[in-house]
């Protein structure tokens, strides 16, 4: 039986399950004095639970300023709460504020274009500034997509750049400068 089952019952709600996540969302933004409210969504996607969680409120720019580091806390915190309280359970969880990860990702998708084609155009590598875990996940399958061109992380630590760099053609080598 997958999280979601759990926490909303399949398909009728089991309100035991939704309160679990309201009470830490409660208790937190509570205690954090945050004028926000959320909506929590759950879905079965591709045999996965998804839970989505959407903030809205007076203090939503908290949320998104500094490249929606709060957001990712909440996130962060709710996906360790639910793995500490269902073990056995894989759920994705995300967490959103006013399309803020919509706008961030499609961000990510025009800068790998941009640079892809400046890297095909040269003939040479270039390179995305260093990014988080999450952000170069993007960029990596976004560049996945073309056979023109690989992309490989580059750096130490948890923020790394993107190496960016067209694929060789048949008895020719590629210019990684």
């Amino acid at each position: 039986m997958g999280l979601f089952t759990k926490l909303f019952g399949g398909k009728s709600a089991n309100t035991e399950g939704q309160s679990f996540i309201s009470e830490l969302l409660d208790g937190t933004i509570e205690k954090a004095g945050l004028d926000i409210s959320y909506e929590i969504k759950a879905t079965v996607e591709n045999d996965k639970d998804i839970v989505k969680i959407e903030f809205h409120g007076e203090d939503e720019d908290l949320f998104t300023n500094k490249d929606g580091a709060l957001l990712d806390a909440f996130q962060l915190f709710l996906k360790r709460a639910l793995q500490h309280d269902q073990p056995e359970d894989s759920t994705h969880l995300s967490c959103d504020c006013n399309g803020f990860r919509e706008k961030a990702n499609q961000h990510l998708v025009e800068l790998a274009e941009k640079l892809k084609n400046k890297a095909l155009d040269q003939g040479k590598s270039v390179y995305v500034r260093a990014l988080a875990p999450k952000d170069r996940k993007i960029v990596h399958q976004f560049l996945a997509d073309d056979e023109r061109v690989k992309s490989r992380s580059v750096g130490d630590g948890l923020y790394k750049k993107i190496k960016i760099y067209p694929t060789k053609k048949d008895g020719e080598r590629p210019s990684t400068h």
